[in-house]
């Protein structure tokens, strides 16, 4: 199972956090901006990209484990719109 084992950082393309697998590996993963607005629902401009990011924490935290089983390379490991599809 996967978990942030740091508070999660508003940057200015996303919020980047950090998760831990199951296997005890750590990886650095950025949200972008665009796929935190395309998780929240359209009556949600009030809210903030940190807000989205709580909001959908466990679903963010899901596919990044995913992503990080299927061995997607990047540093940060980068979440985008398609990313959740």
């Amino acid at each position: 199972m996967a978990q942030t084992i740091s508070e999660p950082t508003l940057t200015k393309s996303g919020v980047a956090f950090t998760v831990m697998t199951a296997d005890f590996v750590r990886c650095e993963c950025i949200i972008s901006t665009e796929a935190l607005a395309a998780l929240s629902p359209k009556q949600s401009g009030d809210f903030g990209p940190m807000d989205i990011f709580h909001a959908y924490e466990a679903k963010i935290l899901g596919v990044a484990r995913r992503m990080i089983a299927a061995n997607v390379k990047g540093a940060p490991l980068k979440l985008e719109p398609h990313s959740f599809h």
